[in-house]
């Protein structure tokens, strides 16, 4: 039976949208002006690449029955990750700036797959693990399988490497067969062995153990490793209670790296000060709640699964890069979900929203 789209939820993700262009706008003036003598370059990139196409993508899916994306889930998931294998083409995939090879080049625009592949990955796990059924209690035949299958697009982001988006698929992974009634011992093995194989990638790569030593200690090294975190401690206490006030950031001119990306949540602290800040955080946990609310009140585990799975996605995402700007965790280089800058990533975010829409709609 058909009801209303749970526009409250809706609402909030209007909200933390039109809030993270303004702060783009804002944190990007700087850069923009320096790099492409243009202030409102990336804000424009923005809403042609970003909110163009997740405007369609999220009417698309609005209206586009859900039962009908679990037939093409197969589909969907083996293009992404085809997508993620096209990155390691030479001559079709690129760094673009980052050091990892996590970038496709199309008509001289960017696009990165793994943000594809997390809405894939969430899609094809919640139509194999609704079919298992009781099946995922079993080791071999349930568990095995499933974490077989949400282990393929995670090796294949590792080899770029980007560890952050790692980190959020793991936590996708993890999430969904704990929501679809794994055994605990399980779950408890598969956490274990997140544990080992994170503390095996910051052993054998020197910068990660360097990057994880300075989230420990940033004051050792402020002028290197720990340049950005304490860039970003700089901007958040000087932001105060009340802020320096929209477009007044110092940080941004020059001081604060990737002002644009995973260091724009410091930008606004520093100009909008901790209330707005704490906002911004009460913001996203207000859409967790709700989107929990309505993976509860789902008609089917398909949608249960796959409204939790996006939920998860962006709780985690927004938790590590919030928690890298204040130091409780290290850098990751994640963007913050629905405000920092980059098309495919809002796209997609946008186009998970639709589907989250779209199963509210058949909630009573």
């Amino acid at each position: 039976m058909k009801s209303r789209a749970d526009y409250l939820l809706l609402s909030y993700f209007i909200v933390l949208l039109v809030f993270g262009l303004i702060m783009l706008t804002s944190a990007s003036a700087a850069v923009a002006h320096e790099q492409f003598n243009d202030n409102y370059f990336f804000i424009k990139k923005q809403l042609l690449l970003g909110v163009l196409p997740g405007l369609v993508l999220f009417l698309f899916f609005s209206k586009f029955n859900y039962l009908k994306l679990k037939k093409f889930s197969l589909l969907f998931f083996g293009f992404s990750c085809f997508l993620l294998l096209l990155v390691f083409v030479p001559g079709i995939g690129s760094t673009v700036g980052t050091g990892s090879k996590s970038w496709l080049i199309i008509f001289g625009h960017s696009f990165q797959p793994a943000e594809f592949a997390k809405l894939g990955l969430i899609v094809y796990l919640s139509a194999i693990l609704s079919n298992l059924g009781k099946e995922i209690l079993d080791f071999k035949n349930g568990f095995l399988r499933v974490l077989e299958i949400g282990l393929i697009p995670i090796v294949l982001i590792l080899l770029q490497p980007d560890v952050g988006t790692v980190l959020v698929m793991f936590a996708i992974l993890l999430g969904m067969i704990f929501i679809a009634g794994a055994k605990f011992s399980h779950i408890s093995g598969l956490v274990t062995l997140g544990l080992v194989g994170l503390i095996l990638l910051v052993l054998v790569a020197p910068y990660r153990a360097e990057r994880f030593t300075t989230f420990l200690h940033p004051e050792l090294d402020p002028q290197g490793k720990g340049y950005q975190i304490n860039q970003a401690f700089l901007a958040i206490g000087s932001g105060g209670f009340f802020g320096k006030g929209l477009g007044h950031s110092l940080q941004k001119f020059q001081y604060l790296p990737e002002v644009t990306a995973d260091s724009i949540y410091a930008v606004i602290a520093e100009e909008m000060g901790f209330i707005f800040a704490l906002g911004l955080v009460i913001l996203y946990v207000l859409i967790c709640s709700r989107g929990t609310m309505l993976a509860k009140n789902a008609p089917d585990q398909y949608s249960r699964l796959v409204v939790s799975g996006i939920i998860i996605w962006f709780g985690v995402q927004s938790f590590l890069n919030i928690g890298a700007m204040v130091g409780v965790l290290p850098l990751t280089g994640l963007p913050l979900p629905f405000v920092s800058h980059g098309g495919t990533a809002l796209a997609i975010a946008m186009g998970a929203v639709g589907v989250l829409v779209n199963v509210s709609k058949q909630t009573g």
